[in-house]
């Protein structure tokens, strides 16, 4: 899909953000329409979960779901590219609590081994709606992915439907008119359970050891990585369609495992210093863990490892 002719992205500061929606031009309105065409709508909340507790979690999840088909008994990684303006446009929108936001994401599942210009990964729209999260995505070769987030462009051969015309236009818009550019790399090792009988909907995935970079954004990219995360937390989430069960509430509640508003993109791009926290974000969950000296251990400042690299998780 040929780009739009780009204009300036305007400084985007905490006292400087879009309204709810964006209204008033034909960018906005071709959004609009595509963003009727969502994938799935779902409710999210994220525990940190400290390592000598992983153990005891997986067996009592165990007792209610699943392992998710994927993911077997010892998960699979995932490595994902971000996409953001010079400014960084969609941290600060997150970090401002804006009730309509999004990220664009290039993803990756399984090692940087697997990954060729031919492989499948996903190019994905993931925007929060008020309290809702809503996740698009389309499957690609790698190399069309690329194409589609660039200055180059994407044009797609054959028959496609009018969905999929509709989301990539949508992500062509987006990069094209915002400038966006690659801006962080993440990737971590994942479980996941999905519910039996009555929980149908529910999700539940344990991500280990979050790690990424701030350049070399090519997926399968062996450059050295950093933790952004310390590696003694691991991030549970919990995704349902409508509700949480009462069994999960009260295994986190058992726990003590405490909700914190974590997000995986602006934790790198705190990270790795490429924005100050906003002035007029107060401290959440996450800092009083990070910052309680009675729990923190020393964190390596690079690990060597790829995030999209085969590796053991220890248990």
């Amino acid at each position: 899909m040929r780009r739009r002719s780009r204009r300036t992205e305007p400084r985007a500061t905490p006292s400087d953000t879009e309204p709810d929606r964006p209204a008033g031009s034909a960018s906005s309105a071709r959004t609009a329409t595509a963003s009727r065409l969502h994938a799935f709508n779902r409710f999210e909340i994220k525990y940190l979960v400290p390592q000598h507790q992983a153990e005891e979690l997986r067996t009592e999840l165990r007792r209610h779901m699943d392992d998710d088909a994927y993911s077997g008994d010892r998960g699979y990684p995932i490595t994902s590219v971000y996409y953001d303006t010079d400014r960084l446009k969609f941290y600060w929108e997150k970090i401002e609590g804006l009730k309509f936001r999004r990220k664009l994401r290039v993803r990756h599942y399984g090692t940087a081994d697997d990954l060729t210009p031919d492989s499948r990964v996903f190019v994905e729209i993931k925007q929060r709606v008020n309290r809702v999260t809503q996740k698009r995505r389309v499957v690609l070769p790698y190399r069309d992915a690329l194409r589609l987030c660039s200055p180059e462009g994407y044009e797609p051969v054959g028959e496609v439907g009018a969905r999929e015309r509709a989301f990539l236009a949508e992500v062509a818009t987006l990069v094209g008119e915002l400038d966006l550019r690659p801006t962080v790399t993440t990737g971590y090792h994942r479980e996941a359970w999905v519910g039996r009988e009555a929980d149908l909907g529910l999700r539940v995935t344990l991500d280990h050891r979050l790690r990424g970079r701030d350049r070399d954004f090519h997926l399968a990219s062996e450059a050295p990585n950093r933790l952004v995360l310390p590696a003694r937390l691991s991030v549970l989430e919990v995704k349902a369609d409508e509700r949480v069960p009462a069994w999960v509430t009260d295994l986190t509640a058992r726990m003590s495992l405490d909700v914190v508003r974590i997000s995986k993109y602006c934790q790198s791009v705190q990270a790795f210093g490429l924005v100050p926290r906003s002035t007029m974000h107060a401290p959440d969950e996450l800092d009083a863990v990070l910052g309680d000296p009675a729990t923190e251990t020393t964190t390596p400042t690079g690990v060597a490892d790829a995030p999209n690299r085969k590796s053991v998780l220890v248990r």
